[in-house]
């Protein structure tokens, strides 16, 4: 079942009728041509079969029921029976509103059958032909020009006089009002009667309603050729306002038709509107119905008329009443596909199809522009055809609203966009169509007249450009040709020497033939096939402009918005209006700095005040400046308008954001915010998509206000690009102030100066998008938004806490006179402390560990800064770990274990699993390292504080990971080795002050050798730690000899004095370290003489302290001498003793020249360190066979 496609005034009409007709198919005219007729919509009432008159029944006495209506017909009675009055000069319109779909796709022409019979007609015809031709998309409507109607009116009324001077001047000089003859009329009244007789029952006569009167024609009504007279619209009876299209009725825009059919002929389609009554009966379902004079044959004219009537209306057959004088003489029943063969009336339906198919091709590739109307002329009696533009024609004369075919036009064009938008998502190839059809709507229209329509159609064009896609290109999606206003023009211009569509006149035509758009020099080349076959395809979708960058889609869009704002703001009544403001003075964008903006307190009233306004939005309050009435069109379009650019702001803004271009993110989210406000300020009810953009925009506001914050250094560059305005901005900015102050948002979209500012305006930004999301219920519907909301208040909370954290500890070191914490101090620890706890709660709620776990661990960074400011400054010989140092170290302990925990395992994420597990590790380091060097003494005893330093040192040892393999590997490495070395450090000293306890002093004897061993295991893996090596064996040697001291046997003491030895031997790699990078210093410093560069020779290797190494050396020669001398004493009293062992005499030699070596270089003062370095190393490699071959024999 074909669908109704009602519109406008058609619509009453429609709903009254009956149902349509289901679209039967029926294949006519034989195998030459085909046709087609798909019925879209009847009025008409079922087919009665028609009554047969008698013989002699006199046709010139009116019947009974003579114009009056019938029951059996239904309301449209007298329009279907004989009443074939002129079509209306807009009735194409009237169909194509009602078909809006068919129109600019799949639809070739739109027009009334009689118009299209008349050109089909052209070459066999003498008479004249003129019509309005206007192309919309691939479709074009077709209506007839009553070029003497016109003239009629333009005498009484003046318009289209400049048309009427045209057409005297270039086609009848001496142009008359030609009256219709007695004939006419005569033959128009029996046919009338004829069919009022044939109507098949006895219904009985109803008076006729005064309406009908107007379908009243000819001598019956006695009105002359008044009455049947079309009437012609005024040229600017359009209403404003389209949402009341009661005003189509007034311009003749209604679908008058008794039926509109979609009629394929070949390969054209046609939307035809006919009023031919089609009765039943005979062999056929349907069949017309003909008068003939039996007196005057058939000719081919009438022919076509017939056969084209049955063909377009799907009728198999035609029944003929012939009459003469009006006295029936006999039926004839004549199949269509029989009439072009009828005596005297041959012609052949394959040269209709030619002229068909000619005249579309004709009129497609000459009119080309949409929008504009075409006049398609034929003189009477002539040959030949003409095409002119009357747009043109008319704006070199006088204002275009002179033609009265504007309006209809631009109200088409604007109605086809609009059905094709309600698509736009199924299909993106329509856009650049839309476009077109949009764009030639807005040049036809005048802003003063239609407003509404204006605004409207800016604002679809402005859809038309996908503002959330913007990474998408637009490229992909449309065909990339540049010609984006005409729209469906030819791809390829027309040659002026082609004879295959005739379009260039010759020099034989009369000179202002350079008029018409294009000629057809004579009808009869309509007949050759394929002779303006056109090779130029219309194209089904226009270019759509290809944007290389989210900027220039913004920036149309924008221009678009502004148009429709303007038109917008033209149309509301000026009272109560604002002082007209002048676009070209900028309006001032507010800088402060933080002299005037009173920092985070002030910040908090306007915070205060924003979501007190945002709840009043809640509830409904709304108030314009301007006086627009809510509910009117130009408050629903400003609004719609208003978020439009907000959204287009937002994008730009955007798009800055990812360029680092802050200043103008910053600029455009306050545009963006500002067009929000207004919206606000308008509407009385705020969408949940209205409120979630908000959202949007705060939090991309508050991302700005973050990097603004983090890029202090470029604070220059961003005031620039944030002060500067285009035009366009500052005349929407005009618009939105004709509503409201636009002030709502200043403190988030101010530009600071302050640090601390910007970080709590991003802050606040965050905290307004989440009590936006809170309080209008939206954080279930959007889980994403809420979670996005929540990572930014937490992040943000983190950032000021370590910027407060920072500031804490920029005033410990300026602290040295007072010894007691300042309050400024205190205050900054509980601002830090209190953003990273609601951070912590912030990412808890989302159940973001690892972020909670960061936050965590700079609390816990927190607490041991804190502890740091607890240090007593009294100088050192005072110096005990504090309390409160312990509690602040123990509270950092907390948070870090709290952190892992947070974390659960190392895979979740192992960076902040490894970062945090060292920050531990270092606390309880620091806190062990401490309590060792300023033992509080005075608190605790000896014992009791050597327990608490080796279990901090323990768990400390715990969170160091020296096997993970990673950048942080070498560092716990050393950790791990200090510690080793400190405790072994820390037993050896128990084992020197102990006294009595012999199994004690046993443990802290295996503890001491056991981290000492553990300590130079690690430092040997280390290459940059050559000192810290040296010091840990020099240790050992001194652990060593402290054992020996308490030995009594000779045997026992040579053990231990060849273990020392050995311990010193296996320093040899620390002592080449240290030669490698004492050369390479000497090589530099040679390099850099050489190059004449002046460099101090202080300027020693970073890596390498001398002072250490100095001493360090001095310490190793002393302890080698001494051990040297012990084993040389020893060996010799065990020689005289025992007699002579020959490995000891070997070892004793050895000894004895070594020691002699070592007394000789010390004894030499001026030998410099590498030189010394050089001597030692050389001493212990004459040490090494040996003493490894005695210690050997010894054991």
């Amino acid at each position: 079942m074909e669908e109704l496609c009602g519109l406008g005034a058609a619509a009453p009409l429609r709903a009254d009728a009956e149902e349509p007709k289901q679209g039967s198919v029926l294949f006519l005219g034989g195998s030459e041509v085909k046709s087609s007729a798909v019925v879209k919509y009847s009025s008409a009432p079922p087919q009665a079969a028609f009554a047969r008159l008698q013989e002699k029944t006199d046709l010139k006495l009116p019947p009974a029921n003579w114009l009056r209506e019938s029951a059996k017909l239904g309301p449209a009675g007298t329009t279907i029976l004989g009443n074939n009055k002129k079509s209306k000069p807009f009735s194409s319109f009237g169909m194509a509103y009602d078909f809006i779909d068919s129109v600019g796709n799949d639809v070739d022409v739109v027009s009334d059958s009689e118009n299209i019979k008349k050109l089909l007609k052209i070459p066999y015809s003498k008479s004249h032909v003129s019509m309005a031709v206007h192309r919309i998309g691939r479709t074009l409507l077709l209506d007839e020009l009553d070029i003497q109607e016109l003239f009629m009116r333009s005498s009484q009324t003046g318009d289209w006089t400049w048309l009427k001077e045209f057409y005297q001047r270039l086609i009848d000089q001496k142009w008359q009002r030609k009256k219709k003859s007695k004939e006419h009329w005569y033959q128009k009244a029996i046919l009338s009667k004829f069919l009022y007789y044939s109507i098949n029952g006895d219904g009985a006569a109803q008076p006729v309603p005064s309406t009908s009167k107007q379908h009243q024609d000819g001598p019956v009504s006695g009105e002359g050729d008044e009455a049947g007279r079309a009437s012609w619209p005024a040229p600017f009876e359009m209403p404003s306002s389209l949402s009341e299209d009661a005003g189509a009725s007034n311009q003749g825009l209604k679908n008058d038709f008794v039926r509109n059919i979609l009629w394929t002929f070949e390969d054209i389609h046609m939307l035809v509107g006919s009023n031919m009554p089609i009765f039943g009966g005979g062999r056929y379902p349907a069949v017309s119905l003909r008068l003939r004079d039996n007196n005057k044959p058939i000719n081919v004219l009438t022919g076509i008329d017939y056969w084209l009537d049955n063909l377009i209306c799907n009728v198999p057959e035609l029944v003929m009443c012939f009459h003469v004088n009006g006295i029936v003489q006999k039926y004839e029943m004549i199949k269509t596909e029989d009439i072009p063969n009828l005596e005297n009336s041959n012609f052949s339906t394959k040269v209709i199809k030619d002229i068909a198919q000619n005249i579309l091709s004709f009129l497609k590739s000459n009119c080309t522009k949409e929008g504009h109307t075409y006049w398609l002329f034929k003189a009477s009696g002539s040959d030949i055809v003409k095409l002119y533009d009357l747009t043109t024609l008319c704006e070199e004369t006088e204002d275009k609203y002179q033609n009265p075919f504007t309006m209809p036009v631009a109200i088409l064009l604007y109605k086809v966009a609009c059905n094709m938008m309600l698509k736009k998502n199924q299909n993106k190839k329509h856009y650049g169509t839309i476009r077109t059809l949009l764009l030639n709507c807005l040049k036809l229209l005048d802003n003063g007249r239609h407003p509404q329509i204006i605004a409207s159609a800016n604002y679809m064009l402005s859809e038309l450009f996908q503002l959330d896609e913007p990474k998408k290109e637009d490229s992909t999606d449309f065909p990339m040709n540049g010609n984006s206003d005409e729209s469906y023009s030819e791809e390829e211009e027309e040659m002026p020497d082609s004879d295959e569509n005739g379009s260039f006149s010759n020099s034989s035509d009369p000179p202002d033939d350079n008029k018409a758009v294009a000629i057809i020099k004579s009808v009869g080349e309509l007949s050759v096939p394929e002779k303006y076959k056109s090779v130029h395809r219309i194209r089904p979708s226009c270019a759509f402009p290809v944007c290389h960058g989210t900027e220039e889609r913004c920036r149309l869009v924008l221009n678009y918005v502004l148009e429709g704002l303007k038109s917008v703001d033209s149309s509301v009544k000026k009272e109560g209006d604002l002082p007209a403001a002048d676009p070209s003075t900028p309006i001032p964008l507010k800088y402060e700095d933080e002299s005037t903006s009173g920092g985070p307190e002030c910040l908090e009233k306007q915070m205060a005040l924003f979501l007190d306004k945002m709840g009043s939005f809640q509830k409904g309050k709304h108030s314009s400046q301007s006086g627009m009435i809510p509910g009117s069109w130009q408050y629903k379009m400003k609004l719609q308008l208003i978020l439009k650019s907000s959204k287009a702001y937002y994008v730009l803004s955007d798009a800055a954001m990812i360029l680092q271009k802050y200043g103008r993110a910053l600029r455009y989210i306050k545009l963006a915010l500002q067009c929000h406000d207004t919206y606000c300020c308008l509407c009385a009810s705020m969408l949940p998509e209205v409120l979630v953009f908000l959202c949007q925009c705060l939090t991309l506001c508050g991302d700005i206000q973050l990097m603004l914050a983090q890029n202090a250094s470029n604070r220059a560059a961003y005031l620039e690009e944030y002060n500067y305005q285009t035009k366009e901005d500052q005349e929407i900015l005009h618009s939105l102030h004709r509503e409201s102050r636009c002030q709502v948002f200043a403190w988030a979209t101010d530009l600071s100066t302050d640090l601390e500012c910007q970080l709590s305006v991003s802050c606040k930004c965050y905290e307004a998008a989440y009590e936006i999301l809170l309080f209008s219920n939206l954080k279930n519907q959007n889980p994403e938004q809420h979670i996005q909301v929540l990572k930014r208040m937490g992040n943000i909370r983190n950032e000021i806490g370590v910027f407060y954290m920072n500031q804490a500890a920029a005033v410990q070191t300026e602290r040295v006179v007072s010894k007691n914490v300042s309050t400024t101090e205190q205050q900054l620890w509980k601002k830090s402390f209190s953003c990273f706890e609601e951070g912590i709660q912030n990412f808890e709620s989302i159940d973001d560990a690892t972020n909670a776990a960061l936050l965590l661990c700079n609390t816990g960074r927190l607490m041991r800064i804190c502890a740091q400011a607890h240090c007593a400054t009294e100088g050192d010989f005072k110096r005990e770990f504090s309390p409160e140092e312990a509690l602040y170290y123990n509270k950092a302990i907390d948070y870090y274990l709290k952190a892992l925990r947070s974390l659960g395992r190392r895979d979740v994420h192992p960076a902040v699993w490894d970062s945090v597990n060292w920050e531990l590790s270092t606390t309880y380091f620091t806190m062990a390292t401490l309590q060792q060097d300023y033992a509080p003494l005075s608190r605790k005893a000896q014992e009791q504080i050597e327990k608490e330093v080796s279990e901090a040192m323990m768990k400390s040892l715990k969170y160091c990971d020296v096997d993970t393999v990673s950048a942080r590997q070498p560092l716990c490495q050393y950790r791990a080795a200090t510690i080793h070395h400190r405790l072994a450090s820390m037993y050896h000293s128990c084992l020197r002050n102990q006294v009595g306890d012999e199994h004690l002093r046993k443990q802290h004897r295996i503890l001491a050798d056991l981290h000492y061993s553990k300590a130079v295991r690690l430092f040997q893996l280390l290459k940059d730690a050559p000192c810290e090596f040296l010091r840990v064996q020099l240790e050992r040697v001194a652990f060593a000899e402290f054992q020996m001291a308490s030995q009594n046997s000779s045997a026992g003491k040579l053990k231990t004095l060849f273990g020392a030895l050995d311990i010193m031997v296996k320093t040899k790699g620390a002592f080449q370290l240290i030669r490698k990078e004492l050369l390479a210093e000497r090589e530099q410093i040679s390099k850099d003489q050489s190059s004449a560069e002046n460099v101090s020779p202080n300027d020693s290797s970073a890596g390498l302290n001398k002072e250490e190494v100095l001493k360090l050396l001095s310490i190793f020669e002393s302890r080698m001498s001494f051990l040297l001398l012990q084993s040389i004493k020893l060996l010799t009293s065990t020689k005289k003793k025992i007699g002579g062992i020959n490995e000891e005499e070997v070892v004793l030699k050895t000894n004895k020249q070594v020691y002699s070596l070592l007394l000789r270089a010390t004894a030499n003062k001026s030998v410099t360190l590498l030189e010394r370095i050089e001597v030692i190393l050389n001493l212990l490699e004459q040490l090494t066979p040996d003493t490894e071959a005695s210690n050997g024999g010894i054991q």
